[in-house]
């Protein structure tokens, strides 16, 4: 296992893993400073696309925005969403998953799912493919409104199986998305691979927020999203000077021409 795999799965019950989304190299630059995962999220399709639903992000979007990222990236260990209708069946999914890591230099893909996807699990990570999983709420098998995890028995039962699964199928690392708290604890206590949250506590092994919602770009309030800074209100005020000095002439000045 490579050595940044093993820096990930050191840090359970040690040391918090920070993880954020990355579409772009100028993005990317600034969060390897601080991240311990880079993750190019299919999310984008939401937020770059205005997309309804990420099933609608395709194999050549994620490829291209990361090969952005990749660009931006030097510490970080970066992971690529394979997106919708690419990991069907096993064949399917090394062909894809070996095309997203040849063209973009990823170090590891990300894949939705539990026991429905144990056997293509298992063969990505058979042909020496990293591997992280994701369960609770997955945006690419869900359509509508979104709801919290672990409500009832039977849920909270076939969640926790589907962590045992994953790990026992050989994943560096699982993102626990909208799960309830209490069972996020209980999943994190049970398996020997790090956690990590989004909308699950703080009893994960590390969080993962999206960028563009955690510094304000995208208006979107969900309960989960905390907006640690209002780059929509910076953006603006810097686009209403600019107006301002076109306006009355005072840009550009001599400084700023040829």
């Amino acid at each position: 296992m490579d050595n940044k795999f093993k820096k990930i799965i050191k840090k359970k019950n040690k040391s918090k893993i920070v993880c954020l989304t990355a579409y772009s190299k100028n993005i990317a630059t600034i969060l390897d400073k601080h991240c311990d995962i880079i993750l190019v999220g299919d999310s984008l399709g939401s937020v770059l696309y205005n997309y309804n639903t990420t099933r609608k992000v395709n194999l050549n979007t994620m490829i291209e925005h990361s090969r952005s990222v990749r660009l931006g990236v030097k510490k970080s260990l970066m992971v690529v969403d394979m997106p919708y209708k690419t990991y069907r069946n096993t064949k399917e999914a090394l062909k894809y998953a070996k095309q997203i890591i040849f063209k973009t230099k990823c170090d590891a893909i990300k894949l939705e799912g539990g026991k429905k996807i144990i056997n293509i699990v298992k063969h990505l990570v058979k042909n020496k493919i990293s591997v992280m999983g994701h369960i609770g709420l997955l945006p690419q098998s869900e359509t509508g409104k979104f709801s919290f995890k672990g409500k009832k028995l039977a849920e909270r039962n076939k969640i926790f199986k589907d962590a045992k699964l994953l790990e026992s199928a050989g994943v560096f690392s699982l993102v626990l998305e909208c799960v309830e708290q209490n069972l996020a604890k209980h999943i994190t206590n049970s398996i020997k691979v790090p956690t990590i949250g989004i909308g699950a506590s703080f009893n994960c092994d590390g969080q993962v927020l999206v960028t563009d919602d955690l510094i304000g770009l995208n208006p979107i309030n969900v309960r989960f999203i905390k907006k640690y800074s209002n780059i929509r209100k910076v953006i603006n005020k810097a686009v209403l000077n600019f107006k301002r000095e076109v306006k009355k002439n005072k840009f550009p000045t001599k400084k700023y021409s040829y």
